[in-house]
C-alpha cells in the first residue's frame, strides 16, 4: 500500500477514529470528577517536590540521565503525529460535508467552519478523536513540571497556572464542542513539535541552548490564538452563532490571563537583558 494513502488511512480513515464519541462512560479521564482530582493531584505533587527540593539544600540538582531527552523526543513525534492526524481529518471532514454546508441556510465555508462549528455539533468523529488524543497528551506533558523541579529546584508560577490550564480548555473542547479547537490544536502541536524538537537536541548536544527561541515560539502562539479568538468572535455575530460558545467565553477569559502573565513575564526578562529563567512549557 503506498505510503500516503497507508497514513490517511490511519490517521483519518480508520473505523476506531471516524466513529469515536466523546462519552462518560468509555472515555478516559472524560468526567468533571476526574479533571478535579488530576489537576489538584498534579499541583500539590508539584508543590511538595518543590518543597522538599528546598528542605535538601545540599542536593544542587539531581541526576536524570537522559530521561528529559527521552520525554522532549516522544513528545515531539506525539506533537507531530497529532499534527498530522488532525489535519488528514478536517481535510476529510470538510471533503465529506461540504455538500451539506452548501445547502445550510448560512452557507458555511471551510474556513468557517475550522473557526466556528455550526450549531447543534456533538464531539463525535474523526476531529474529535484527535481532540481526544490531545487532551491525554497534556498529560503526558506534566511530566516536565517534575523534572524541571528535579533539575533546577525552581517551580515557576506560570508553568504551574499554563499547565493546569491547558488541561482544563482541552477538556472543555470535548465537553462543549468548542469551536475553535481544531487551529488551536494545530498551532499548540506545530509549537510542541518545534519547542521540544530544539530541546532534544539541545539536550544531545546538536544544538546550543537559546531560550529566546522558546519565548519566540510561545509569543507567536498566543498571537495566533488572539486572531483566532477575535475570528470566532465575529463569526458568532455576523453567522447566528458558533458551538460551545460559552466554553469559548471561559477559554478566552483563561487564555488572556496566561497572555497577560507571558507579558509580563516577557518584559521582565527583556529588561534584565538576559533570560535566566525562561518559561517552561
Amino acid at each position: 500500500m503506498p505510503t500516503v494513502p497507508m497514513l490517511r488511512y490511519w490517521l483519518s480513515e480508520h473505523p476506531s477514529i471516524v466513529n469515536f464519541r466523546w462519552s462518560h462512560s468509555q472515555s478516559w479521564g472524560s468526567t468533571w470528577p476526574f479533571l478535579v482530582a488530576a489537576v489538584t493531584f498534579y499541583v500539590v505533587a508539584a508543590v511538595i517536590l518543590h518543597l522538599l527540593m528546598i528542605l535538601l539544600r545540599r542536593v544542587r540538582q539531581v541526576p536524570l540521565g537522559p530521561i528529559p531527552a527521552i520525554h522532549s523526543l516522544s513528545m515531539a513525534v506525539i506533537s507531530a503525529v497529532v499534527f498530522t492526524g488532525i489535519l488528514l481529518s478536517a481535510a476529510a471532514e470538510i471533503r465529506d460535508t461540504r455538500w451539506l454546508w452548501r445547502r445550510s441556510r448560512t452557507k458555511t465555508t471551510p474556513f468557517q467552519w475550522l473557526l466556528c462549528f455550526p450549531i447543534g455539533t456533538r464531539s463525535s468523529g474523526r476531529v474529535f478523536f484527535w481532540s481526544y488524543i490531545f487532551y491525554l497528551s497534556r498529560f503526558l506533558h506534566l511530566i516536565r513540571t517534575f523534572l524541571t523541579v528535579l533539575r533546577r529546584r525552581r517551580l515557576p508560577f506560570f508553568h504551574l497556572f499554563n499547565q493546569s490550564i491547558l488541561i482544563l480548555t482541552s477538556f472543555l473542547w470535548l465537553e462543549f464542542s468548542q469551536s475553535f479547537q481544531i487551529l488551536a490544536i494545530l498551532s499548540t502541536t506545530l509549537l510542541h513539535f518545534l519547542v521540544y524538537g530544539y530541546r532534544f537536541l539541545t539536550s544531545v548536544g546538536l544544538l546550543a541552548t537559546c531560550f529566546q527561541f522558546v519565548l519566540n515560539c510561545q509569543a507567536a502562539l498566543l498571537s495566533c490564538n488572539l486572531l483566532c479568538h477575535f475570528g470566532v468572535f465575529l463569526f458568532h455575530v455576523l453567522k447566528g452563532g458558533c458551538n460551545g460558545i460559552g466554553a469559548w467565553i471561559c477559554n478566552s477569559v483563561l487564555n488572556s490571563t496566561i497572555l497577560l502573565l507571558f507579558v509580563k513575564f516577557y518584559k521582565e526578562n527583556r529588561c534584565d537583558g538576559i533570560h535566566k529563567n525562561p518559561p517552561r512549557f
